[in-house]
């Protein structure tokens, strides 16, 4: 199952900011999505091609494409 928990990266390590239940030397994909202002830019960079979508609808957009499998 995926689940999307918010990290922080500290002295090399990423360590999640809530409690995540797995058990230990068990494996995982981390996928690096930006937040912040480096999201902000991505979502006005897509306003353009998307015609009048408004912010919620690009947020939502971006936020489906971003846990795609690949």
């Amino acid at each position: 199952m995926s689940k999307a928990v918010k990290v922080r990266y500290e002295k090399g390590v990423l360590k999640p900011l809530e409690p995540i239940d797995l058990k230990e030397g068990e494996e995982r994909i981390v996928v690096l999505i930006p937040v912040g202002e480096e999201r902000r830019k991505i979502l006005r960079r897509y306003r353009g091609i998307l015609g009048k979508a408004s912010e919620e609808e690009i947020e939502e957009l971006l936020a489906e494409a971003e846990w795609e499998p690949l």
